[in-house]
């Protein structure tokens, strides 16, 4: 895998003589073209860290601070340069690394989806699924799943994407367009969910404690915008499809894939046969196996004293349930990949398994690298306390101006989106901003549970187009699998106008929604 400034040209075909661009494609191209001409990540990351520690040392000497309203204390800026400070880096430098967000998370779910690749059920489940799906089809199909899958937590990164990538394959449309729309939807999805999950219990907690700074006995509960996440899943996967059918399919024509690439499925042609007889039985003795599985949990869930509850007895955040989730879903994935190979005789001894694991992890290995640098960036912007800066900077202008409610909550949206560029953790972001936009839009007439379903769409936007994101260089490690000297500027390309009409849509749906009075779940209003 080689980075945006491999030599030689990129492959890309040529338009046509009599083929014209339109504004919309050459934007895109001049993204791609500007955005290539950057560093390979791993050294635009390590400069990224380069610059951070000359801004911390020049912002620490003009005694920049800002009041966090959610601790009472003042925030100032750290000088990298400080002895201290280099010597903390220095010393944290590993457990920058093994502590970095995604890399455990990508490695437990990998060993598991590997066994489920290797062993041909992945590619046995596209063929079943999508023999007779037209392309069109086949962007709402990902889309919607991705946009659906927040159930999986961080670990529906790992799975989507590269289904996103063999699903388009599949079909005859370009791979890494696939790609892009999977995580698009995935990482829009996170606050667009058909149920409640983890995030609703942090967010509601957060959301709780920052409207009793006004209202004492105020209580946002992990149900307080199911309404309106069940229903923006399919604003989501409304505007993802959108985009792709009249912009970025049209790019996918112009980004050839490499011919020597390799996602372990054959070209689409194999797929328009169908699945054979033996790829069915195996199919439905993996189905059995995930049933049992999920039966299991269950069961194992029910006493008040399970492993897989938190100290309350409750499924919340903390609970073996929800903090292993990502280990839960890939030894699934590992034992259902197990029940196919055995039925179908691609794993005829036990030896063959690690093997799977060790082959499906081969092609990350670059992404592994590039999480090394990633991490110690994210490690140096932390500890310099410039974004928490930052952020409650832009909270107090808001605050400052006098504006209606609907000019309030739409420069706090585009608030919250600048903060997310900056600062990649939801919770993280929340827990700054909560105690700021909360008491303030309170105070406007408008209810926490409204404010809070307006992060979550600034949040989830902004999210795809910030190369801050762990799974922003997890993506470009997919991409780089069909065209190796991809780089940011081609995923850039992508992502932006998804994250732009992503953003307008549901934005316009959140409008639409506050302004019909219409609960964004039980028991909640949307004035205060």
């Amino acid at each position: 895998m080689s980075g945006s400034t491999a030599a030689g040209p990129t492959p890309t075909p040529s338009t046509g003589a009599g083929e014209r661009l339109g504004p919309i494609m050459r934007a895109l191209i001049v993204i791609e073209k500007a955005g290539n001409k950057l560093p390979h990540p791993f050294w635009l990351f390590l400069g990224l860290a380069g610059i951070v520690m000359v801004l911390s040392a020049i912002f620490s000497a003009t005694g920049l601070s800002a009041l966090n309203p959610a601790t009472g204390e003042d925030v100032t800026v750290t000088n990298l340069f400080s002895a201290e400070a280099l010597r903390a880096l220095v010393a944290g430098a590993v457990d920058n690394y093994v502590s970095f967000p995604a890399l455990g998370l990508v490695l437990v779910v990998l060993f598991g989806v590997a066994v489920a690749e290797q062993s041909g059920l992945i590619p046995a489940l596209m063929k079943a699924a999508l023999r007779s799906a037209s392309p069109r089809w086949v962007t709402v199909i990902v889309a919607l799943v991705g946009s659906g899958a927040s159930m999986a937590s961080d670990a529906a990164y790992m799975i989507v994407i590269p289904l996103g990538g063999i699903a388009f394959k599949a079909v005859g449309r370009n791979p890494i367009i696939g790609c892009a729309v999977a995580y698009a939807a995935t990482s829009g999805g996170y606050s667009a969910a058909p149920f409640v999950n983890s995030l609703d219990a942090i967010l509601g907690g957060l959301s709780t404690s920052a409207a009793q700074i006004i209202d004492p006995e105020y209580v946002v509960t992990p149900v307080a915008n199911v309404y309106f996440n069940f229903a923006s899943m399919f604003v989501v996967a409304f505007a993802v499809t959108l985009v792709t059918e009249l912009v970025l399919n049209k790019r996918g024509e112009q980004l050839a894939v490499d011919a020597d690439s390799d996602d372990g499925v054959d070209d689409h042609a194999e797929f328009a046969r169908g699945a054979t007889a033996t790829e069915k039985r195996g199919m439905i003795a993996a189905l059995i196996t995930m049933v049992l599985g999920i039966a299991l949990v269950i069961v194992l869930a029910l006493p008040e004293a399970s492993f897989l509850r938190d100290a309350e007895g409750g499924f919340g955040p903390e609970s073996g349930l929800m903090a292993g989730i990502a280990a839960i879903v890939g030894f699934g994935f590992f034992v259902i990949g197990i029940a196919y190979g055995v039925v179908t005789g691609s794993i005829r001894s036990w030896d063959t398994i690690p093997n799977m694991m060790a082959e499906g992890v081969r092609p990350f290995v670059q992404v592994m690298v590039l999480f090394f640098a990633a991490a110690q960036f994210l490690a140096v912007f932390s500890a310099s306390s410039l974004g928490e800066i930052f952020a409650i900077k832009g909270a107090e202008f808001f605050e400052q101006v006098d504006a209606g409610p609907f000019v309030i909550l739409l420069g706090a949206s585009l608030l919250v989106g600048a903060g997310a560029l900056f600062i990649t953790s939801g919770t993280g972001l929340w827990t700054l901003l909560s105690v700021i936009l909360v008491p303030m839009l309170m105070l406007l007439g408008i209810s926490p549970e409204t404010t809070q379903a307006m992060y979550r769409i600034g949040d989830s936007t902004f999210n795809i187009v910030s190369p801050m994101s762990p799974y922003f260089v997890m993506i470009l490690g997919f991409v780089q699998r069909y065209k190796k000297d991809a780089g940011i500027g081609t995923l850039l390309s992508m992502t932006i106008p998804l994250s732009i009409v992503m953003w307008l849509c549901w934005t316009a749906f959140f409008f639409a929604w506050w302004a019909l009075g219409i609960p964004f779940g039980p028991g909640t209003s949307v004035t205060y």
